[in-house]
């Protein structure tokens, strides 16, 4: 017998929560209550509220659609309102605004069937045949099934950041920060901790935002995302990839000698998560620790327009990025002075940054998040981590496996941090097709299909 879901809880309204409600309301016969603490973050999250004009999406608007069995929706909603086509990197704080619109939209159709609490949920229990949640105000919601749509954690702080560093003013643990470019002067370094796609978009932020001093990229490898082709490439997955994990890379290599890099990364999305989902455990963690890096800067890349203008900061002088680890830190008048070294070699080398901004991405380990719900969940071992302790611990359905590895049917998690389960989750169109799964489940859709 299907589990019955007369009510379900969202915790957190980013992208993947939203979505989940929408998608909810679309099949019907569910009442969704939608939890977000951050207001200004509903339907948006991190990556769209915060987002400037310069910020650009990495996948074509073609690709960009919410729903998983309506492929144009997106790329229907920018011609409706003469925005662009199916062939543009669309700004992301404009697909914010078209998330926003489908979320305005089902609240109208909605009646009472949708509501959204401003609230945090600090507490989770069961109750009966369903959960309860506890708020930051001592309120309580009763639900059917909770889902935690959490995103991703904030990035740890760095090795090598002193607790004083960490403490002053010009010390920036949160890259997406308003108040960044106060106070700097066109004769400051700027250094940050990472260069993948986070430190491209604080790049950005500081050049439109009249920055003209240097910016230093500082990432064990020295990295950074690799651009799309001028047009997207005709991909086709013409032979049976690697059987194993470990042995992507290979197939990749060769793949690229004939198709190209682009093509031969991109013609797996189809079954990278079936390939995660087969490896075993050393498998995976060998994959995270020496190929991640590798495969994140081929995998999630630039539009061309954003590739063109680092490029030119690159050229300017006004961008360096370089290879090596940091070593320590330490207040100083003049800022924070860093001694790192540089990847190959063993001699120390010092720098003074006016601010130093953390840019070395969303983070995964529960076990460090500051987090009260999940905090509190870790203590009633509700959930536990993954066991490559990048995310929550989650079966194929989405399900939250807890400490004794029970699967809950009355607890769920998606998005980012399902990545030990799904790895390639994390974009919008593997967003779309966990969301979209587990709103048919929810709404026993599958369930009424599988009759007609």
């Amino acid at each position: 017998m299907p589990l019955r879901t007369e009510h379900v809880a969202i915790v957190g309204a980013g992208f993947a929560g939203t979505l989940l409600a929408i998608n909810l309301l679309r099949h019907g016969g569910t009442r969704v209550t939608l939890i977000e603490r951050q207001p200004e973050r509903i339907a948006r999250g991190v990556a769209y509220a915060a987002a400037g004009a310069e910020h650009l999406l990495n996948v074509r608007a073609g690709n960009m659609s919410a729903f998983d069995d309506d492929a144009t929706h997106f790329v229907r909603w920018l011609e409706r309102n003469e925005l662009g086509d199916a062939t543009m990197f669309a700004p992301r704080r404009l697909y914010g605004a078209y998330l926003r619109e489908l979320l305005e939209e089902s609240l109208r159709g909605s009646g009472a069937e949708l509501r959204i609490v401003h609230a945090e949920a600090v507490a989770l229990s069961r109750r009966d045949a369903g959960c309860r949640l506890t708020l930051a105000d001592g309120a309580s919601l009763d639900a059917d099934v909770v889902v935690l749509a959490p995103g991703n954690l904030p990035p740890h702080t760095p090795p090598g950041i002193t607790a004083e560093v960490e403490c002053s003013e010009r010390y920036f643990g949160d890259p997406w920060a308003h108040n960044l470019v106060e106070g700097l002067k066109a004769i400051d370094t700027v250094v940050l901790i990472g260069s993948g796609l986070t430190a491209v978009d604080v790049a950005l932020s500081l050049d439109a935002e009249g920055f003209a001093g240097t910016v230093i990229a500082v990432s064990r490898r020295g990295l950074r995302p690799h651009v799309h082709a001028a047009m997207p490439p005709a991909v086709g997955l013409r032979e049976k990839p690697a059987d194993r994990l470990s042995d992507l890379v290979r197939h990749v290599r060769r793949r690229a000698d004939e198709i190209g890099w682009r093509g031969a990364v991109d013609e797996l999305r189809p079954v990278t998560q079936l390939l995660w989902g087969g490896a075993d455990e050393i498998t995976r963690a060998r994959f995270l620790r020496h190929l991640r890096p590798f495969w994140d800067v081929h995998r999630h890349r630039l539009a061309p327009a954003v590739a063109t203008r680092i490029g030119a900061l690159v050229g300017a002088g006004r961008l360096r990025i370089a290879a090596g680890k940091l070593a320590t830190s330490r207040l100083v008048p003049e800022g924070i002075e860093l001694t790192w070294r540089r990847r190959s070699e063993s001699a120390i080398e010092t720098m003074t940054a006016a601010r130093v901004v953390n840019c070395t991405g969303p983070q995964g380990d529960l076990m460090r998040s500051p987090e009260p719900l999940i905090a509190s969940l870790l203590a009633a071992g509700a959930i536990q981590p993954d066991p490559l302790r990048i995310g929550i611990h989650v079966d194929q359905q989405s399900r939250v496996i807890d400490a004794s590895g029970c699967a809950n049917d009355r607890l769920y998690c998606i998005g980012p941090m399902t990545r030990g389960a799904f790895w390639e989750v994390v974009a919008v169109p593997d967003l779309r097709r966990q969301n979209g799964a587990l709103a048919r489940r929810l709404t026993h859709a599958e369930w009424v299909n599988a009759a007609l």
